[in-house]
């Protein structure tokens, strides 16, 4: 190799790495014919509910969650802004780089993986298995993996047992506002940074990333107006947006190319961002050393020599 022309070498290299990626981010972000990221939907999608296969109950129920996980995370602040630390427990994993799952920090109903829990709790299983997971102890099956319909079920179902009971996070007086800053939310800041982090195509890429710092810049005008995005109180959609807004000037602004402005640089959603970090509870959900640990050193494609950044400081966060 050493006496081909450096031309050729770099083509050739270039060409080896290209397919490898293409390959890569095919299996661990799918996307359409326009380089698109598409997101898998959720597999099982039950209700906690009286009169349901899965009555609400203390102490029966528990969350799989990795501390990385915007998604997961979001169901750690739902808990903690419930007050249900004691009433829901915690099953912690961790992403594996070699392997490509999570993986239990100690084995759970003799599963070391969570692929392994989900066959398990639905024999030949083939989907995604990720995380937040909401486990049922009693019937050892998994009542629910989709996140936006978890932390629904954590503010209405528990309220019995929560040291927070008055918390309301999805009021009947505000669910069209809520529903309808979520739609926005989802497709153009949850889901929007992973668009531009996995888009294939350069054009993928500049349609997600002018999306997403549009929505920012009118959640940044509206809360202009109001301490929270719908209103004096905190809901179900500031945490939504809560879980990537913390994660943005530390992974997404660098890692997945959402460049154009950080968090803490907007005029009100910095303070947004802050206000939300020290409610009682929310702090102790966030893990930014794992935040890191599970962008940097396990997205190969995105990262392949797997160096984790030191930075950034986020002293700020406990500011006024």
């Amino acid at each position: 190799m050493a006496g081909l022309p450096p031309g050729l070498l770099i083509r050739t290299a270039k060409q080896v790495w290209t397919t490898l990626w293409q390959t890569m981010m095919g299996q661990m972000a799918p996307s359409g014919k326009g380089g698109d990221y598409q997101r898998p939907e959720s597999a099982f999608r039950h209700e906690i509910a009286l009169d349901s296969t899965y009555p609400p109950a203390a102490h029966r129920y528990r969350l799989i969650v990795g501390m990385g996980c915007p998604w997961a995370h979001r169901t750690l602040v739902a808990r903690a802004l419930k007050g249900l630390e004691e009433t829901i427990s915690t099953i912690p994993v961790v992403p594996s780089p070699d392997e490509g799952c999570w993986l239990f920090e100690t084995p759970f109903r003799g599963c070391r993986t969570l692929p392994e829990l989900y066959r398990q709790a639905q024999p030949g299983y083939q989907g995604r298995a990720t995380v937040p997971v909401l486990w049922d102890t009693q019937t050892a099956t998994i009542v629910n993996n989709e996140s936006a319909e978890i932390i629904v079920i954590l503010n209405a179902a528990f309220s019995e047992w929560a040291s927070r009971p008055a918390v309301d996070l999805y009021p009947a007086a505000l669910k069209a506002d809520i529903d309808q800053w979520n739609d926005r939310i989802y497709h153009a800041v949850n889901n929007g940074v992973y668009r531009c982090g996995f888009a294939q195509t350069q054009a993928a890429y500049d349609r997600a990333v002018t999306e997403l710092f549009e929505a920012l810049d009118a959640i940044d005008q509206a809360l202009a107006q109001r301490p929270y995005l719908c209103g004096d109180t905190v809901t179900l959609t500031d945490v939504r947006l809560f879980t990537t807004l913390f994660r943005f000037d530390v992974v997404y602004y660098s890692l997945f190319k959402c460049n154009r402005r950080r968090i803490q640089d907007y005029a009100h959603l910095g303070p947004y961002l802050r206000r939300l970090y020290q409610l009682p509870g929310v702090a102790a959900t966030c893990d930014i050393e794992a935040v890191k640990r599970d962008y940097y050193g396990n997205l190969f494609p995105l990262n392949p020599g797997g160096i984790i950044p030191s930075g950034p400081d986020l002293e700020y966060l406990t500011a006024p």
